[in-house]
């Protein structure tokens, strides 16, 4: 086996606990837009409802999961979501090559909302992570027998978001609350309807695989260059998946205070035309598929900026068989695990002499 470490809540009942008074990337967006519908009053209204309801495409991952082999739902007012981008290349994604099978889930990201939704954790796992793949049941309800040692992101390659879910739950004894996806045209549109994002390069970032070509200094992001930018692997540091988290991570820092500088709430176009394009982009899990779930759930996450937010690659070493792959540091990945499992932050021994990708600083 490789090396592992050990608001509202999804009860058992696949009801979710819903607080009085309840915003990685597009899920801060989306939901925030989906606050702002609700505010937006008229005879509208009914349609504005009902055309976005219609763009959202959701998963029922609790009806894909066995609740008595998923981990305990504590009750303790956080929150925990598993963010994934899938790097499908059907459709408009076409464009970015070839499929090789299915697609896998290109950025993964476990966000843990802290009681009283003012601060939050994100864990970004890398794609090439060994991990223990558990037993999944695939897109068409087969069975897909689990691997001992896996890719990470082969999970949603073999069993869709139920696998990759189940998949994060074994690794972390976490339960997700919710989950929600994004693809990269969905992306790209998002990050253009927003007008950019400011970001400043430290050194240049070229990279023909990722489309990407940056010189050292300031820049305003379009949706093509920020996909490539979060994408790109060898344009920067040592050219593994831990450096391209390094700029994933930077990036979605400037995303968070690049999303609450736009005036959605006193513009009513921008609100629609972000609201439109973020229920596009996304695919949540059947507990946000609605513009009034969205608009609950976002209200207990719009006081989140950048500087409350903290984020970590989940502690890893090089696979001296393949250093290609990485493997979960035991005892530090069971901190990390703990840590949120209880609500409480990430202590710093838990990322002290983990592999890193050496991009640190290059975007900021």
């Amino acid at each position: 086996m490789a090396e592992q470490g050990s608001s509202s809540r999804i009860r058992a009942t696949g009801r979710r606990r819903r607080h009085p008074g309840k915003s990685r990337r597009a899920l801060t967006v989306a939901a925030w837009s989906a606050a702002g519908l609700v505010m937006v009053g008229g005879c509208g209204l009914g349609y504005v409802y009902f055309t976005l309801n219609g763009n959202i495409e959701s998963v029922d991952i609790n009806a894909q999961l066995r609740d008595d082999d998923r981990p305990q739902n504590v009750d303790n007012g956080s929150l925990d979501i598993l963010v994934l981008g899938s790097d499908t290349r059907a459709g408009a994604n076409g464009e970015y090559g070839r499929d090789e099978g299915a697609a896998r889930s290109d950025t993964a990201m476990i966000l843990h909302v802290y009681e009283g939704h003012k601060k939050a954790a994100v864990v970004s796992v890398p794609r090439d992570t060994i991990v223990e793949r558990p037993d999944c049941t695939d897109r068409t309800g087969k069975a897909a027998p689990g691997q001992r040692k896996a890719m990470f992101n082969t999970a949603y390659e073999v069993g869709g978001p139920a696998c990759a879910v189940k998949t994060v739950e074994t690794m972390s004894g976490i339960r997700m609350d919710h989950y929600i996806e994004v693809d990269f045209t969905g992306f790209k549109k998002l990050i253009d309807e927003l007008g950019g994002v400011e970001i400043t390069t430290t050194e240049p970032i070229k990279d023909s695989s990722s489309h990407l070509d940056l010189a050292a200094g300031p820049h305003t992001l379009t949706g093509e260059q920020a996909l490539g930018l979060v994408r790109t692997r060898k344009g920067v540091g040592d050219g593994s998946d831990l450096g391209r988290i390094q700029l994933q991570q930077a990036f979605m820092k400037a995303f968070i205070e690049q999303a609450k500088s736009v005036g959605v709430f006193t513009s009513p176009k921008k609100l629609w035309d972000l609201a439109d394009t973020a229920t596009r982009a996304i695919k949540p899990d059947s507990e946000l598929d609605s513009v009034k779930e969205l608009a609950d759930f976002a209200g207990g996450l719009k006081q989140l900026g950048a500087n409350d937010v903290d984020m970590i690659t989940l502690p890893v070493r090089y696979d001296p068989a393949d250093l290609n792959r990485v493997i979960p540091l035991q005892a530090q990945s069971r901190q990390v695990w703990a840590a949120l499992k209880a609500d409480r932050p990430i202590p710093a021994s838990a990322t002290k002499d983990t592999a890193k990708g050496q991009a640190d600083g290059v975007v900021k």
